[in-house]
């Protein structure tokens, strides 16, 4: 019996993970929409095409510095009202060069058009090019300084020991994690499936969905259909 114990343990724990990491997405949206002068503004989050949040995003260094996470992301309907089912990223990254030292942060993306939206939904896609992604705007709402920002396909922001800020991610890798989707769905969904074609939300997302819903309930523009090819 106790071997069985000490076997099993670990699996139980990674079973548990994904629905441990679908309540801190919720308490990150959750705490930095509660202040709004220092938060997302709404205006962003209203006309967002798709919302991506990775809680603690871990940043090591040791002569060569890293990044890793897990998050969700979830994608407007094609009605443009509510939120579809949340479906699991893998963020990646690295720098090169001595450094010592690492930390955790929160990151919180939108993606702002279809042609992003549809960047996101590949198995894979590096953050960066020309006008592809920007540090978000901070506040209630944006100003006509922050238009230009307006047209990247996907604006970014970090809160680490409290500051949330606009934050530039290029370079950083994004990629669907089929063993955390078939964890929370009991099958290995690809996220295009997930977020095009009605699936369920598990239980663990309630919380998650319930936020998305309050804060950003309709899109504020002609609802867009994520392409499903």
């Amino acid at each position: 019996m106790l071997a069985i114990t000490l076997a099993i343990t670990p699996v139980m724990a990674k079973d548990k993970e994904p629905a441990k990491r679908l309540n801190e997405a919720a308490a990150v949206l959750r705490e930095i929409m509660a202040t709004p002068d220092q938060g997302i503004p709404q205006d962003l989050l209203s006309s967002a095409h798709c919302i991506v949040i990775v809680p603690a995003l871990k940043t090591f260094a040791l002569g060569i510095g890293g990044k890793f996470g897990k998050g969700y992301l979830s994608c407007r309907k094609s009605n443009g009202i509510g939120w579809s089912a949340p479906a699991t990223v893998r963020m990646e990254g690295g720098s090169v060069g001595f450094q010592i030292g690492g930390s955790s942060t929160d990151i919180v993306m939108l993606v702002m058009n279809e042609r992003g939206a549809d960047k996101l939904l590949s198995s894979e896609f590096t953050l960066g090019g020309k006008g592809s992604v920007a540090a978000g705007p901070v506040g209630r709402s944006t100003t006509a300084q922050t238009d230009i920002l307006l047209q990247a396909e996907i604006l970014s922001w970090s809160r680490s020991r409290g500051l949330f800020a606009g934050v530039s991610l290029e370079g950083a890798t994004l990629r669907e994690d089929l063993d955390d989707n078939e964890t929370l769905y009991g099958k290995r969904y690809e996220n295009r499936r997930i977020v095009t074609t009605n699936v369920r939300a598990p239980k663990a997302a309630a919380k998650l969905m319930k936020l998305l819903t309050k804060y950003s309930p309709r899109k504020s523009t002609s609802a867009a259909t994520v392409s499903s090819n």
